[in-house]
C-alpha cells in the first residue's frame, strides 16, 4: 500500500508537469505511454500462443500519434486504412507466422490504443491561446479540458471502489469483474457528475454541460475497465505489466481514459463548451 500511495504522488506530480506544460512535451509522454500499452497488449495475447504484428503495430500507432499531433483528421483516416491494410497484408506475406486472427487482434490493438492517445494529444492543443483564470492560477484551455478528462475518470474510479466497499451487495458483471457491484457503479455516476460538475464551477465552464459530461463519463469509464478485464480474463493475466509499482502496467492504469479520451473529446468539440 505504501508503494502504491508513494507512486501515486509522484505520478501526480509528473501527470501535473506533462499537463502544464502541453506541447511536445505531452504529445511525447502520449506516445510513449501507448507503445507501452501496446507492448503488454502483445505480450497478453501471446499468453494464448498469438504472435501479433508487433512492429507494425508500433508504426501504426505512430502514425496515428503523428496525424493527431497536427489534427489533420484526414491524414488520420488514412492512416487508418494504411494500418488496416499492410497488417492484413501480414497474413499473405509472413502467412507462416500470422495468422487473419492475430491479424484482426492486431488491428483492434493499434486501433484501441492508438486513436485515445491521439485524441488525448489533440484535446491537449484544442483551442490554443485561449487562458482560464482560476483561483489556482492560470490554465489553457486544453490542459484544462485534459484535467476535465483525468479527473473526471479517477473520481469514476474512487467513487466506484469506496461505495462499493462500503455497501456493494448486487454484483454488476460478475462473470467479467466479480468486485464490481451496482452500488458501486451507481455511487461512481453520482460522484463524478458532482466532481465534473464542480469542475465546470472551477474552471467557469458551463456546468449543466459538464454534469452532462461527468455522467457520461463515470458510463464510459467503467465500459473501459470491464473490456480489459475481459481481455484479461481471455489471456490469463492478473495485470498487464509491471511498469509501475504497486499499480500495474500502463494498460492497467489507462484502460478506462481510452473510453473517455475520445468521449471528452467530441463531447468539447459537438456540445459546444469550445471557446
Amino acid at each position: 500500500m505504501i508503494t502504491r500511495i508513494i507512486t501515486g504522488i509522484i505520478g501526480i506530480a509528473l501527470a501535473a508537469l506533462v499537463i502544464q506544460t502541453g506541447g511536445m512535451l505531452f504529445a511525447g509522454f502520449a506516445l510513449v505511454l501507448a507503445l507501452l500499452a501496446w507492448f503488454e497488449y502483445v505480450r497478453a495475447f501471446s499468453e494464448r500462443g498469438m504472435g501479433l504484428t508487433f512492429a507494425t503495430g508500433l508504426a501504426g500507432i505512430t502514425l496515428l500519434w503523428y496525424a493527431g499531433r497536427f489534427g489533420n483528421a484526414e491524414l488520420m483516416m488514412a492512416a487508418s486504412t494504411l494500418i488496416l491494410l499492410v497488417i492484413l497484408l501480414e497474413t499473405v506475406l509472413r502467412h507462416s507466422a500470422t495468422s487473419i486472427m492475430d491479424a484482426v487482434t492486431s488491428i483492434a490493438g493499434v486501433f484501441y490504443f492508438g486513436f485515445p492517445f491521439a485524441y488525448m494529444v489533440m484535446l491537449r492543443d484544442m483551442q490554443p491561446g485561449v487562458t482560464i483564470f482560476t483561483s489556482l492560477g492560470a490554465f489553457e484551455f486544453g490542459a484544462a479540458l485534459i484535467w476535465i478528462m483525468f479527473i473526471g475518470t479517477w473520481a469514476s474510479d474512487t467513487f466506484a471502489y469506496f461505495t462499493g466497499s462500503a455497501i456493494g451487495r448486487h454484483k454488476l458483471c460478475p462473470s467479467i469483474s466479480p468486485n464490481k457491484t451496482v452500488e458501486g457503479f451507481l455511487g461512481s455516476v453520482v460522484g463524478t457528475t458532482a466532481s465534473v460538475a464542480g469542475l465546470g464551477i472551477f474552471f467557469s465552464l458551463p456546468v449543466k454541460e459538464l454534469a452532462l459530461l461527468g455522467l457520461a463519463i463515470s458510463i464510459l469509464a467503467t465500459l473501459g475497465d470491464l473490456v480489459e478485464s475481459v481481455a484479461k480474463r481471455y489471456t490469463g493475466i492478473k495485470d498487464s505489466g509491471n511498469i509501475i509499482p504497486g499499480h500495474g502496467g500502463v494498460w492497467d492504469r489507462f484502460d478506462s481514459v481510452l473510453f473517455t479520451a475520445p468521449l471528452v473529446y467530441y463531447f468539447v468539440k459537438f456540445v459546444g463548451l469550445a471557446m
